[in-house]
């Protein structure tokens, strides 16, 4: 795609021996939310990872507004606009939930969001400003990794299974600011295996299946079939007991 923010074309990545990512291709454009689902061990945070430049591709390339970042260091691509939430939220433990978001605002871009806009995204947080964040919540936990990732002010925020280890309402909680994101002009690339809340908020979906592509498409053009299949990579009819087929 011409207009693509980011642009990741054939990208291969190993751990080891283990081809972790084979050969994925997709874009993202400005103001877009681009969801890839995907069973555990598909691939997805190894991917997030690799665009974020924790992990070097073994080829590929991953372009941002035009300029190949395959080289680039984590850090440069957190200056030029590209933050992760990362899976399990890798929060600093000995440090309060501002220190925290602080953190996340050292170099930060211009833009809309700093830690009083974050509070008011979660207006809980100034009365608990002060707490360690060991002293919080999961979900307070995941809101205060979303915030010290939007305080950098991203062109792209990559979310890694936002809804991991959460009660379902939290999970909704968090899932419903995603549109208050966007509307800034932030595109967002989540990682989700819960498809049903993935899906949601998508405009797009991506499903990986053992590190490669499966499925791509509109979430309504595609159907629960559809995506169970790109999802589980077998007919589930055919997986199915041969008493339950066709009840």
């Amino acid at each position: 795609m011409s207009d693509a923010l980011l642009d990741v074309r054939g990208l291969t990545v190993h751990h080891g021996q283990l081809c972790a990512i084979d050969d994925v291709s997709f874009s993202l454009v400005e103001g877009e939310v681009l969801t890839m689902i995907g069973a555990n061990g598909a691939g997805k945070s190894t991917l997030l990872r690799t665009i974020a430049g924790l992990h070097q591709p073994t080829s590929g390339s991953i372009e941002f507004n035009g300029v190949d970042i395959v080289k680039m260091r984590p850090h440069r691509r957190v200056n030029l606009g590209i933050s992760l939430v990362p899976e399990g939220r890798r929060l600093f433990s000995s440090m309060t939930l501002e220190e925290n978001l602080q953190v996340g605002g050292y170099r930060a871009r211009k833009g809309a969001f700093t830690i009083d806009r974050v509070y008011e995204l979660f207006d809980w947080m100034p009365q608990r400003r002060k707490q360690h964040v060991w002293q919080l919540s999961g979900g307070e936990q995941q809101a205060v990794a979303i915030g010290r990732a939007l305080v950098a002010n991203p062109k792209v925020l990559l979310l890694d299974e936002l809804s991991l280890g959460l009660a379902p309402i939290i999970v909704e909680r968090i899932y419903a600011l995603v549109p208050e994101v966007v509307a800034t002009g932030v595109s967002v690339l989540i990682v989700e295996q819960d498809v049903a809340q993935g899906v949601t908020v998508a405009d797009r979906v991506h499903c990986l299946l053992e590190g490669r592509t499966s499925l791509t498409g509109v979430p309504a053009d595609l159907t629960s079939e559809q995506i169970d299949h790109a999802y589980f990579g077998a007919d589930l009819a055919k997986m199915a007991p041969r008493s339950e087929v066709g009840e």
